[in-house]
């Protein structure tokens, strides 16, 4: 069980319908766990067979080259490199991957190079220049086997120009809190750097890439997953400027930032590697696992247990309070239904920051839905976070059902003043029901259950 606080969880429900809505919720979430780790995933898809490395219907030889260099960053590539030196064993020359500090893999050839997340760092800086150093290293006849997962965009930087570390930092800090979505941040982070948005490609250019990918992105649009290191770009400058327009933050943004993406909007300096660029005729791209890879698992686990699955098709993004006010609209329908019942979704919601407190994207979601759910007593809400960390804070998500109101109310909380001071994370801590795993080691977005016991 991956669940450090499980039993806690379980101890911690109302009634003996909540207790055992929360086992199936957990349990699931577990399951799913398991299902998107690295290494079950690249075990199960990477194959070495005499010289032979093949992946879904693609076959590499690897007497044909004559070095084989493993690069990337994200959450998950700590495991992922555990997997590929595993398989590759003496052929694999060397390697360097940053990982977040906290990831506690180790491996032999493959440098793991702690670095910072979400906050990009001077290690991650370092990291990259690792990297690049292999990249330009490799030539023709050498394959570079790139790991990309979510948290990638952090924990691989290199501010281009004249824009420095602190200037990133404050960058990232900025759209972080705008409520921007994933997409609309990385279109800005491929244009202020001199590694993401294709430019990797264009380093390890003339040899053969590999990119083995868990995407944290709904969609897995490749370029916008780790802001796509080595994959052509579909934004542009321009893009880049309108997003920072869009939620106000031109002006608060650092200068060095704003000249940049200026002079990229006036031609002045080259824009990120597009389609046509013959760099990428060699990058070979195969996604390991993403969101439905999850969710999938999740339905597994719970149709297992008699409970009718509905997996919705389209994905969940946006405000995080709208989207759980969204959710919890869905809970009338599915507490009346005479057999058990569960709505799976998968997304990332987004958080404008208002306030002073702490929390996560999860979090306030499960939060705002707490207001629609009460008094329901067969109805549960689980908002969790497949990385393990939702937000700065040590939980994954949290858990709110029909009786999380009435427990706030005895012990004197308000959750629309939680709400406005976007402090979800000390109104579930008060009341129990944070969910904790610490870093799983993967990360393919986020996970959204409802479920319903049958009505009496």
């Amino acid at each position: 069980m991956r669940i450090r606080n499980f039993e806690q969880l379980l101890s911690n429900a109302a009634t003996p319908v909540f207790r055992g809505l929360r086992k199936l919720v957990l349990n699931s979430f577990d399951y799913a766990l398991g299902a998107i780790s690295p290494q079950v995933l690249l075990k199960s898809g990477l194959h070495l067979a005499g010289s032979c490395l093949s992946i879904a219907q693609h076959s590499f030889n690897l007497d044909q080259f004559k070095n084989i260099y493993v690069i990337g960053g994200g959450k998950a590539t700590g495991e992922m490199a555990v997997v590929v030196e595993e398989i590759l064993g003496d052929r694999l020359t060397r390697g360097c991957v940053n990982i977040p500090h906290e990831t506690g893999c180790s491996t032999n050839k493959i440098s793991l190079n702690r670095a910072g997340h979400p906050v990009p760092d001077a290690a991650g800086v370092g990291g990259v220049r690792q990297m690049l150093e292999l990249a330009e290293l490799a030539g023709r006849d050498d394959l570079v086997i790139c790991l990309i997962s979510g948290g990638g965009s952090s924990l691989m930087p290199l501010p281009r120009g004249n824009i420095s570390l602190a200037d990133k930092k404050e960058l990232t800090a900025l759209l972080l809190k705008s409520g921007a979505s994933i997409g609309e941040i990385n279109t800005v982070r491929k244009h202020v750097s001199d590694f993401k948005g294709g430019w990797l490609a264009r380093r390890a250019s003339p040899a053969t890439v590999l990119n083995l990918i868990l995407s944290d992105v709904i969609g897995d649009p490749l370029d916008f997953i780790a802001s796509g290191p080595t994959v052509p770009d579909s934004t542009t400058f321009a893009a880049a400027v309108e997003v920072l327009q869009r939620y106000q933050l031109w002006e608060e943004a650092p200068d060095t930032v704003t000249q940049l993406l200026t002079a990229g909007c006036k031609g002045i300096i080259e824009e990120t590697p597009k389609a046509h660029d013959r760099v990428f005729e060699q990058v070979f791209n195969f996604v390991v696992g993403n969101n439905r890879t999850a969710l999938t698992a999740v339905c597994e686990s719970l149709a297992a247990n008699d409970i009718k699955t509905v997996l919705l098709s389209e994905a969940m993004q946006g405000d995080a309070v709208e989207l759980g006010r969204h959710l919890a609209g869905r809970a009338l329908e599915i507490s009346r239904a005479g057999v058990a019942v569960a709505i799976i979704a998968g997304g990332e919601a987004t958080v404008k920051v208002r306030g002073g407190g702490r929390g996560g994207r999860n979090q306030e979601l499960a939060l705002a839905a707490a207001r629609q759910l009460s008094g329901l007593d067969n109805v549960l809400l689980a908002a969790l976070a497949t990385d393990g960390i939702d937000g700065p804070t040590d939980a994954c998500g949290a858990i709110v059902d029909g009786h999380t109101l009435l427990a706030a109310q005895k012990l004197g909380l308000e959750p629309e003043r939680f709400l406005q001071n976007n402090d979800s994370y000390a109104f579930f801590r008060a009341l129990g029901d944070l969910v904790l795993t610490g870093y799983t080691g993967s990360n393919v977005n986020d996970i959204y259950i409802l479920l319903a016991a049958p009505a009496i």
